[in-house]
């Protein structure tokens, strides 16, 4: 037990019921999945739910059962009323987290991104912090702010029921994640992972985190590659793409030959490798058939986005394994072999590849 990680749990509970009703179908909020889905994860030593419980009299009983505290924020004045119950719930997990130094883990239930402050506050007082939303009405703001974030959405036992029509003017939610081609936030870890259900994208951020993982700590492990895909994209889910287990997810990727799999320091935790290319001339030779493909299709071949290209073709591909600190340096190894020529364009402000004639013995 005493490795457990000790959970407290907060719920901003008007902020959830209220998007339960308006984006899931008005279906009624239930704390139960998202205590199984904490139950995976530690041990919940602390659950409050703060809110003007006259307005949720039917909700109390679910809540007990669920050994819930209630904090009542009775005031009766509109966002006044929305104002404290926010603060108190504020308050009261900051000073949890110096009172009670055994909690390590915050479960902050809300789409608001007012609470974002709070989060960070968590972070910096060496907390780890879990996020629950409801997807339609939670911030884009906050999800990048925790550790990781769970959609209530998708929990276990949720089922939402068809969106009805409102009439007159529609309601627009708080907000809702951003979309792939809007602008984000410079420091919004998400911004580059792949869409959900995109295999190849994710194949490509799996192997690039590894890369970076190797250089800067060594051994990777699949505990340890989880860890680092949640810090990227603290909503990252391997259900979206379609597996049970991440351990599903990292045999699947091992199959198309991304990563390779090994026995790791501990049972049930294994080594991830990238698989290593057969040597140099393979690499040169990969370059240049990509170069080739790209010229065929847009007439040119330059510097920007080719390693996407070749990753697209070779998900698991660093230079770094070759020896080479660079993309560039890379390509300007391959140039001094006749693999492919680098050239600088000054139009086109990039170096711009093309392939010499093949020579047929």
């Amino acid at each position: 037990m005493d490795d457990e990680d000790r959970i407290a749990l907060f719920l901003d509970y008007e902020n959830l019921a209220i998007g339960a009703r308006e984006n899931l179908g008005g279906m009624d909020f239930n704390v139960r999945p998202i205590a199984d889905a904490l139950a995976e994860r530690g041990r919940v030593v602390i659950r409050r739910a703060y809110a003007d419980w006259s307005n949720f009299d039917e909700d109390r009983r679910m809540l007990t059962r669920s050994h819930v505290e209630l904090i009542e924020m009775p005031q009766r004045m509109g966002f006044s009323r929305k104002n404290a119950a926010d603060i108190k719930m504020a308050v009261d997990a900051v000073e949890l987290a110096f009172v009670r130094d055994y909690v390590s883990t915050f479960v902050v239930c809300t789409g608001d991104s007012d609470f974002t402050p709070l989060v960070y506050k968590l972070r910096e007082l060496n907390k780890s912090v879990i996020g629950v939303g409801i997807r339609g009405s939670t911030s884009a703001l906050l999800p990048p702010a925790c550790d990781e974030f769970l959609y209530y959405d998708d929990l276990e036992g949720i089922e939402p029921g068809p969106v009805p029509r409102s009439s007159g003017r529609q309601r627009q939610p708080v907000a809702t994640p951003a979309p792939r081609d809007a602008p984000t936030m410079a420091d919004d870890p998400a911004a580059d992972a792949p869409e959900s259900g995109d295999l190849d994208g994710l194949a490509v951020l799996v192997a690039q985190t590894i890369s970076g993982i190797q250089r800067t700590s060594g051994q990777v492990t699949a505990s340890i590659l989880k860890r680092t895909l949640l810090r990227k994209d603290p909503t990252f889910n391997e259900a979206d793409y379609g597996f049970r287990a991440f351990g599903e997810l990292l045999r699947h990727l091992a199959q198309r030959h991304v990563i390779e799999l090994a026995d790791g320091p501990t049972k049930g935790d294994p080594e991830v490798l990238l698989p290593e290319l057969d040597g140099q001339e393979e690499a040169f030779d990969l370059l240049r058939t990509v170069v080739e493909d790209l010229i065929d299709k847009n007439g040119r071949a330059a510097l920007s986005g080719l390693k996407d290209q070749i990753r697209r073709i070779r998900p698991g591909f660093s230079e770094k394994a070759l020896g080479y600190r660079s993309f560039l340096q890379f390509c300007r190894a391959a140039d001094t072999t006749d693999a492919i020529h680098l050239e600088w364009d000054n139009d086109a402000d990039d170096y711009l590849l093309t392939s010499p004639p093949r020579i047929h013995e």
